[in-house]
């Protein structure tokens, strides 16, 4: 098992490579850090042109292990994904062809591009790591990571993610347009090769797996929880949400905040660590009333009243 310090080290580590590529985006990428480190998956939304692609790339370049990119397209198959079972001549035998699914990383870019069909084929590869094709069911390399992007400007031609998709992630982040001071540092980094050419490993996929561990240990107070339980009972109680977080919403609030204490040096976590990590959590979780989206009201406002509102536990 990694002691604390070192996994707090190696964490930290991942965050400042990802960020000499990603530039003037620290929140974004400690989240999507966080989020890896959580055992959970990270969906990346915005506009493109902004990093999405760069940032799920960085990102598996530091952690090392294995890496594969499904572009999604109206015609991709869900055996396209998971793998499919083929007629062997030689042998006279089925055998089972992976698909782009069995890896450490995968990027699932653009994947509001394929139908609904398409996308379910990610569902229980994301909750419980494996695919069943043809009824027989293989397990996923460990760690396994999903980064999924999706524009969510550009309606034509795509699918809106179901509810029961969105909930598999534990995260969503966007990174938006830089500053100009730090647009005129891409453009210097970039004048000739991509930084992200020099990004090397910081360590194996089996250290990624003793800090998933270590973030289990890290300790919350039983009036955190019930700190952790009152925000998402509000999402559910408040008057512009038609449908609020689940119990998975709690447990990936919980999770989030282990590793986000961890990231920064902490052994127990704090009320602010649930507060860095719940608009993150939650806000593809929310699923607004229609007079409220019709009055502007958007699912981060929702969260940040919901986080004001709820006392904050003391403790000594």
């Amino acid at each position: 098992m990694v002691p604390f310090s070192e996994a707090t080290k190696r964490m930290q580590q991942v965050a400042e490579a990802v960020e000499r590529v990603i530039i003037g985006k620290t929140r974004s990428v400690r989240l999507a850090v966080t989020a890896l480190f959580a055992g959970g998956h990270l969906l990346i939304e915005d506009i493109p042109g902004v990093g999405k692609t760069t940032l799920a790339k960085a990102l598996a370049r530091c952690i090392g292990g294995t890496f594969k990119r499904i572009q999604f397209t109206p015609d991709l198959l869900p055996s396209d994904i998971t793998g499919t079972t083929v007629y062997n001549q030689k042998t006279g035998e089925f055998t089972f062809r992976p698909g782009a699914i069995f890896a450490n990383i995968v990027l699932a870019d653009e994947i509001n591009r394929s139908p609904p069909r398409t996308q379910s084929a990610l569902l229980e590869a994301m909750e419980e790591a494996q695919v069943t094709v043809d009824g027989v069911t293989y397990a996923l390399p460990q760690p396994f990571f999903v980064i999924a992007t999706q524009n969510p400007i550009e309606r034509h031609g795509t699918y809106p993610l179901p509810e029961a998709q969105l909930d598999r992630f534990l995260m969503q982040v966007r990174l938006g347009y830089p500053q100009p001071e730090e647009e005129a540092t891409i453009l210097q980094q970039q004048a000739i090769t991509h930084p992200i050419e020099q990004l090397q490993p910081v360590m194996d996929s089996e250290t990624v797996l003793q800090i998933q561990k270590q973030v289990r240990l890290v300790r919350l107070t039983p009036s955190l929880r019930r700190y952790i339980v009152q925000i998402v009972a509000a999402t559910r109680n408040h008057p512009a949400v038609a449908l609020g977080a689940s119990p998975r919403g709690s447990l990936g609030l919980m999770r989030a905040g282990q590793a986000w204490a961890l990231l920064h040096g902490r052994e127990f976590v704090t009320p602010d660590d649930i507060k860095a990590v719940a608009p993150a959590v939650l806000v593809h979780r929310l699923i607004l009333k229609a007079e409220a989206q019709a009055r502007g009201i958007t699912p981060e406002q929702v969260i940040q009243e919901i986080i004001a509102s709820v006392p904050v536990p003391l403790e000594r």
